[in-house]
C-alpha cells in the first residue's frame, strides 16, 4: 500500500489501459523486447494523461474522495490493472498470430509476458526517473523567477525554461553525438572493401582501370550494385541467344564533392560505356546508405534482355530512416542534380535515337527521385515513366493522388482518374487491373497494404487512418484496432524495426517487381511461358 501512495490512481488505471491496447496487432509482427518498449512507452503515455487529469480535477477545485475512500480506490485499481494486464498478456500470442498467418509465417507460441513486463516496467521507471527531474528543474527554476514576478508567471516561465533546457540537452548533446558517432561508423563501413568483391576488368565497366569513378570511390554499396546482377552468359543461357550485359553506373559519395559534380561525373561515365546507346535507360535513386534493390534491378534488366543501363548516385552514409531525419535535403539536392544532367543530355539526342527513360526508387529514394524533377519542366518532352516502391508516408505526389482518389477504392490501392496517369499495385492487385489506356508518361506505386513506411501516420495520435477502414488491406490483421496515442507508437515501431518476409510489408518481391516493371515499360516478345520461366527463377525459396 505504500508503494501505491506515491503514484496517481487515475494514472495507473489510464496507463494500463494504454498498455493493455499496446499489446494488440499492428502492421507487422513484433518480438518481445521491442513489444515491451511499445508497451512501457504505452502506459507512461496512458499514466502521463492520467496525471494530468488527476492534476486538472484538483486545480479545479473539484471534490475529492477521504482518504479512507482513497484506499479503498486504489486497492481496487490495482487489482483492476494486474487482472486487465494478464488478460491482455495471455492474448497477445493469438493477436500477433493473426498477423503472421497473414504473411505466411510460422506462429509463435508465447511472447514471454513476464519479459514484456519487466521491459515495459523498466521503460516507465526511466520515464518516470525523467519526469520527476524535470518537475524539479521546473520547481526550482520557478521558486527562484517568484523573487521578480508573480507566482503563475513564474510557474508559467519556468516550465517554459525547463522545456527549453531539456529539449537543449536531448537535441543538442545526446542526439547530435548519436548522429556523429553514427555517420563516422557507417562512413567508416562504406570505405572498407569487400574480401569477396574485386575490381572489373572490363574497361566498359564503372570501377575498371578505365572507369573515370574509381573502385575505392565506388563505396561499399556501389561496388556491390556493379559487381552484381545478370551477365551477358546468364542471359545468354536464358534466353537461349547471344545477349549484352546490363550496363550499371554508379557514383559513390567520395566520388566528387559536391552533388553537382558526383551528377556530372555520373553524366560522363554513362556516355563513356554507351549508357545512351541503349534501348531504355533507368535512372535509380538508391536507399539512404545507396542501396539499390537487385530484386527491381536484376529483374528489369532480364526483362530487357539486357539492352538496358543503369545509373545511380549515393547521397548519404546513413541508413534511410536516419537520412530522412538529418540528410533529407541533401538526399533531394543529389536526387535533383543526377536527374538534370540525365534529363538535358537525353533532351538533346534525336528522339528516335535516344532510349526510353524511366526512374525508379524504393522508400527514401522513391521519395527522393518523386522531388528530383518539377513537372512543369519536363511537360514539353516528358520522359516515359516512374517505379516508385514503397513510397514513404511523406512522398508529397502519393498523398495528393491518394487524397484525390476515386470514391470507390481504398486508401491502400486507390485509383486515381482512371488511372490515365497514376496506377498502383500490390501483391494481389497488377497495374493493369485498372483498365483502360495508360498514357504515354505513366507513373506507378507498387505498395503493400502492410507497409508502416507507406502507412504511417502522425495523425493516428488522435485520429483513425483511412487504410484502417473497411474494406481493409487483405495481408492486414482483421483484429487490428485504432487507440489514440497507442495506434502510433505501434506504427512507429513498425516503421522504425519492423520485418517482413518478401511480398508483406516493406520487403517488395521480386515477382511484383515483374509485374510491375512489365506493365510499365512493356518489353516487347514475352510469351506467357517466358514469363513463367522468369517468374521461377525469381521465385522465394
Amino acid at each position: 500500500m505504500r508503494a501505491l501512495r506515491n503514484f496517481c490512481t487515475a494514472g495507473l488505471l489510464t496507463g494500463t489501459l494504454f498498455f493493455a491496447f499496446s499489446l494488440t496487432p499492428s502492421l507487422l509482427p513484433r518480438s518481445f523486447e521491442v513489444q515491451g518498449i511499445i508497451s512501457g512507452l504505452s502506459f507512461s503515455a496512458g499514466y502521463a494523461l492520467g496525471y494530468a487529469g488527476r492534476w486538472l480535477w484538483a486545480y479545479l477545485e473539484l471534490p475529492e474522495p477521504g482518504a479512507r475512500t482513497e484506499r479503498v480506490v486504489k486497492l481496487a485499481a490495482a487489482a483492476i490493472c494486474m487482472v486487465t494486464a494478464a488478460i491482455f498478456l495471455y492474448r497477445a500470442s493469438s493477436w500477433q498470430n493473426s498477423v503472421r498467418r497473414l504473411m505466411e509465417m510460422d506462429e509463435v507460441s508465447g511472447i514471454r509476458p513476464f519479459s514484456i513486463a519487466l521491459i515495459a516496467l523498466l521503460v516507465f521507471a526511466c520515464l518516470l526517473v525523467l519526469a520527476r527531474l524535470f518537475r524539479h528543474t521546473f520547481q526550482f527554476l520557478s521558486r527562484r523567477l517568484q523573487r521578480y514576478v508573480p507566482r503563475r508567471v513564474s510557474h508559467a516561465l519556468g516550465v517554459f525554461a525547463a522545456l527549453v533546457l531539456f529539449w537543449s540537452v536531448i537535441d543538442g548533446v545526446i542526439f547530435a553525438l548519436a548522429l556523429r558517432a553514427a555517420d563516422n561508423s557507417y562512413q567508416q563501413l562504406d570505405v572498407l572493401m569487400q574480401d569477396d568483391l574485386q575490381p572489373p576488368t572490363d574497361p566498359m565497366r564503372t570501377g575498371s582501370a578505365a572507369s573515370l569513378v574509381s573502385w575505392e570511390a565506388l563505396g561499399g554499396r556501389g561496388r556491390r550494385f556493379v559487381t552484381s546482377g545478370p551477365d551477358d552468359e546468364e542471359l545468354s543461357g536464358f534466353f537461349g541467344e547471344p545477349k549484352p550485359a546490363p550496363i550499371r553506373v554508379y557514383v559513390g559519395l567520395n566520388a566528387a564533392d559536391t552533388p553537382e559534380e558526383r551528377a556530372q561525373l555520373a553524366l560522363a561515365e554513362l556516355i563513356r560505356v554507351g549508357g545512351f546507346e541503349r534501348s531504355l535507360l533507368l535512372l535509380a535513386t538508391p536507399t539512404g546508405r545507396g542501396w539499390v534493390d537487385p530484386a527491381a534491378q536484376n529483374t528489369v534488366e532480364y526483362l530487357h534482355r539486357g539492352d538496358i543501363a543503369t545509373v545511380a548516385a549515393q547521397y548519404s552514409y546513413l541508413p534511410s530512416p536516419l537520412a530522412l531525419l538529418v540528410e533529407g535535403e541533401y538526399g533531394v539536392e543529389t536526387a535533383r542534380a543526377l536527374f538534370q544532367a540525365v534529363y538535358e543530355h537525353w533532351t538533346e539526342l534525336p528522339e528516335d535515337e535516344r532510349p526510353a527513360l524511366y526512374l525508379h526508387g524504393l522508400s527514401l529514394g522513391a521519395l527522393n527521385s518523386d522531388r528530383s524533377f518539377d513537372f512543369y519542366d519536363i511537360i514539353d518532352d516528358p520522359f516515359q515513366g516512374a517505379l516508385w516502391s514503397g513510397p514513404p508516408f511523406r512522398s508529397s505526389t502519393w498523398r495528393t493522388v491518394t487524397r484525390s482518389r476515386d470514391p470507390d477504392t481504398p486508401a491502400w490501392l486507390p485509383r486515381f482518374r482512371d488511372g490515365a496517369v497514376v496506377r498502383f499495385m500490390n501483391q494481389f492487385q497488377s497495374l493493369d487491373a485498372a483498365g483502360g489506356d495508360w498514357g504515354d508518361f505513366r507513373i506507378a506505386y507498387l505498395q503493400y497494404a502492410s507497409d508502416p513506411v507507406t502507412f504511417f501516420e502522425p495523425q493516428s495520435l488522435y485520429r483513425e487512418p483511412e487504410w484502417m477502414q473497411a474494406p481493409r488491406g487483405p495481408d492486414v490483421s482483421p483484429a487490428l484496432r485504432w487507440y489514440p496515442v497507442v495506434t502510433m507508437l505501434q506504427l512507429v515501431a513498425d516503421l522504425a524495426t519492423g520485418s517482413a518476409p518478401p511480398g508483406y510489408g516493406h520487403e517488395i518481391a521480386a515477382e511484383h517487381y515483374i509485374d510491375a516493371w512489365l506493365a510499365l515499360t512493356e518489353p516487347e516478345g514475352w510469351t506467357d511461358e517466358d514469363l513463367a520461366r522468369l517468374r521461377a527463377l525469381f521465385a522465394r525459396p
